[in-house]
């Protein structure tokens, strides 16, 4: 069982940065795929990026390349979103996931994410 805690979101100004924090609890060990999504108002659930952990292999939506980083920290169990140059169109609820999967299944397109965290809320105005 994997339990995630996501934090970091917040209110900023179109073209400024946010970083979103993802910590995981239970039983995680490397080689697990974790991926941050994310629900705009009225709009389908979009995955954003996707990270593999101990092997380190990022992907990324087209939507948020050269603007977004993801990123792991092994020791704190922590998955981290970069959010740089941010788009009133950024605004939505960020949710992070994981799955126990191969890495070349790893992508924010993958469709088997097993846990969720609640989500943190991102507002970008202009």
């Amino acid at each position: 069982q994997v339990q995630l805690v996501e934090s970091g979101g917040g209110s900023v100004q179109a073209g400024g940065s946010l970083r979103l924090s993802c910590a995981a609890f239970g039983s995680t060990y490397s080689g697990v795929c974790m991926g941050w999504f994310r629900q705009g108002p009225g709009k389908e659930r979009e995955g954003v990026a996707a990270f593999y952990t101990g092997h380190g292999r990022t992907t990324y939506a087209d939507s948020v390349k050269g603007r977004f980083t993801i990123s792991h920290d092994e020791a704190k169990n922590t998955l981290y979103l970069q959010m740089d140059s941010l788009k009133t169109e950024d605004t939505a609820m960020y949710t992070c996931a994981a799955a126990y999967t191969a890495w070349n299944f790893c992508s924010p397109d993958f469709a088997d994410f097993r846990y969720w965290g609640q989500g943190t809320q991102v507002t970008v105005s202009s």
